[in-house]
């Protein structure tokens, strides 16, 4: 039993920031945050993303900067999202050697070197004509096994580049174990594997859509994507990418799934990755410019709840700015 009022008064824990401080239960580092980018081929200077104040769409310039200022700020990670300059039915920009991200991963791991990870978007959508996931049978369903042999090529190419960390976003049935078998055999056997393993059939990513240039031209992706109102599923499937060599799991929304996340969190033992996606970002940046929320104080509440729920790791777009304000 613990005493009782008046000789116990929680109150006297919370009497200033500095009391507030010593005794908080979870803390945000820069080293846990890993910042999205996006960068286009074709362009002669960044544009910026009209649904994501803040975010833009880089040429490989501007993208070596701001990956140096994120690193300097200590962000823990990179991952790298392309849009090419031509699209077609295989997605064949998204393996080739010339490929936008293929470049700017050469870029920069040869600028940062071993100072931050270097994360890579492993699918097709941003690289498909039709903007799906995978590719497309005569019928225009995705053929799921014909998929994987393009995830495997693109993993490759990836490692071949640079890439630490290859982020199979695709929810295609079977892709890690096709990713992690195709990256051993070409000897890439350090190059982890962070799966999106409970990514969810989301109307919070419309805002990415403009920023990689891929909303489906026809459909939705609802038949790979997972339903909002399951939860066990998740973790079948946080299982099965596990089986297949996971290095890593991801919940993905972020901010709607927190249930999720901590499921998640008490039944691995490896690394748990939650995505704070282009809704949640847009939606505070809009309350924010209208004056309807303060906005620094909901972005670390934000981020402090994602952490508060069991994600070792966290995809944000503001993670440069906290990391900035967290070590000030």
């Amino acid at each position: 039993m613990t005493a009782q009022f008046p000789a116990a008064r929680p109150r006297r824990l919370r009497r200033t920031p500095a009391l507030r401080r010593l005794v908080a239960e979870t803390r945000l580092s820069p080293a846990e945050l890993v910042l999205p980018m996006f960068v286009k081929e074709g362009i002669d200077a960044p544009q910026p993303v009209a649904s994501m104040p803040g975010v833009y769409q880089h040429t490989r310039d501007s993208l070596r900067k701001a990956a140096h200022d994120a690193v300097e700020a200590g962000v823990g990670g990179i991952i790298l999202f392309g849009v090419p300059a031509v699209k077609d039915g295989e997605g064949s920009a998204a393996d080739d050697p010339a490929g936008i991200v293929q470049l700017a991963l050469r870029d920069l791991v040869s600028d940062l070197g071993d100072s931050t990870v270097v994360m890579t978007d492993l699918c097709l959508d941003e690289y498909t004509d039709h903007g799906h996931c995978g590719v497309l049978t005569q019928t225009g369903e995705i053929d799921n096994d014909a998929t994987l042999r393009r995830y495997a090529s693109i993993a490759v190419a990836q490692a071949a580049a640079g890439a630490a960390v290859v982020g199979p976003s695709g929810m295609m049935d079977g892709q890690v174990g096709a990713i992690r078998e195709a990256l051993d055999g070409a000897g890439y056997p350090d190059v982890a594997v962070m799966a999106y393993s409970a990514k969810y059939s989301s109307a919070y990513y419309g805002p990415f859509r403009d920023a990689a240039e891929c909303a489906p031209r026809f459909g939705d992706r609802s038949t790979h994507q997972q339903d909002p109102a399951n939860a066990d599923e998740s973790l079948r499937e946080v299982f099965l990418d596990l089986d297949e060599g996971a290095d890593m799991v991801m919940v993905k929304p972020a901010g709607a799934y927190l249930d999720v996340i901590r499921r998640v969190r008490d039944a691995v033992d490896v690394p748990v990755v939650a995505y704070q996606v282009s809704g949640e970002y847009a939606m505070i940046e809009a309350a924010a410019e209208k004056g309807w929320l303060d906005r620094e104080r909901t972005i670390m509440e934000s981020l402090l709840s994602i952490r508060r729920a069991g994600a070792d790791i966290v995809l944000t777009y503001w993670a440069t700015e906290v990391a900035r304000g967290l070590t000030a």
